[in-house]
């Protein structure tokens, strides 16, 4: 009886040892994004699809993750819970910087860029009867200033400021995230919010088609100060007729998109997400109306103040552009 039960806990013991480099093939990634109405949702779902299409070779298998977005994504890169994130660009600078939301922890030494994605206009629509032309018409009104750990939330706090305004001006002053704020304009229960977003985005489409929300400009001196004095915002103009209700061209100010990892995501993942999307760019491209202008060269660069991963890097070599 001892034999036979020596006998199956080394079959059971070999079973295991042999099952072993199977389950070692087999890695697995997640990519943070935002919700899941949202650009960065469809950038990680575009960029897995991707990835997964050629796991039987690399043997990695990629997920997205709808999170709280830019701030959140690197903070859970920063604690190992993710492997990438998309990210403002000034996040990312923050982050490096060890400024504003990163004041307090200090800078994400770990953190590196990958590539960059898409222009990010600061987008502030306002309910058709709130009698609002410009940011500062929004004092002792119901505004949606995002959700705590957001990039909205990020640049908003710069932007307040700078207009001489605070929170505390608004009559309310919500923390919904994106996934809510469209119907919350369109119920009655804010009169506009701000979102850092890539264009079309459906989460803006639907408030202005649903109940005629309207654009409004953010520019003027207090706008140009900000662009001039941060390497990561450039002046941004959101297309006339893109959206329901909205003929004219909207000047405004924005961020770029980036992806970002860390030091503790292996090289060699770093470089097969890389390949897979760049192998697969014109495929990319039509994944989101956004991509439709995305040029390579320009998102190596673009927006990217941590130091380039060096699995990316490995890849941007062999293709001459570095």
């Amino acid at each position: 009886m001892k034999k036979l039960t020596a006998l199956a806990a080394a079959l059971a013991l070999s079973s295991t040892l042999g099952a072993a480099p199977a389950q070692a093939q087999q890695k697995f990634v997640t990519i943070g994004t935002g919700g899941v109405t949202g650009v960065y949702y469809a950038a990680g779902g575009a960029i897995c699809r991707l990835m997964n299409k050629d796991r039987a070779q690399h043997g990695i298998r990629c997920s997205v993750e709808s999170t709280g977005g830019s701030v959140y994504n690197v903070n859970t890169i920063k604690g190992g819970e993710l492997d990438f994130g998309v990210a403002q660009s000034d996040v990312q600078y923050n982050a490096v910087k060890g400024e504003a939301q990163f004041k307090d922890g200090g800078p994400v030494a770990e953190l590196r860029a990958v590539f960059a994605l898409h222009g990010e206009p600061l987008t502030v629509l306002a309910r058709k009867d709130a009698g609002v032309t410009k940011m500062e018409d929004f004092k002792g009104k119901r505004f949606n200033i995002g959700n705590p750990g957001s990039g909205q939330r990020a640049t908003m706090e710069m932007l307040l400021p700078a207009l001489g305004m605070k929170a505390a001006d608004f009559s309310l002053a919500s923390e919904l995230k994106p996934d809510e704020h469209g119907a919350a304009l369109c119920d009655n229960k804010i009169d506009g919010f701000a979102y850092v977003v890539g264009h079309p985005a459906a989460n803006i489409q639907d408030p202005t088609t649903t109940c005629g929300a309207k654009l409004v400009p953010i520019t003027g001196a207090a706008v140009d100060k900000l662009v001039a004095q941060y390497p990561y915002f450039a002046a941004e103009t959101i297309p006339g007729g893109m959206y329901a209700a909205n003929p004219d061209a909207i000047k405004t100010f924005g961020v770029v998109a980036t992806v970002v990892s860390s030091t503790k995501t292996p090289a060699d993942t770093v470089y097969t997400l890389v390949k897979a999307v760049f192998e697969n760019f014109e495929d990319f491209k039509k994944l989101h109306p956004a991509f439709a202008n995305l040029d390579p060269k320009s998102m190596i660069k673009d927006g990217l103040t941590a130091p380039l991963h060096e699995g990316a890097v490995k890849y941007y070599k062999e293709k001459g552009w570095m």
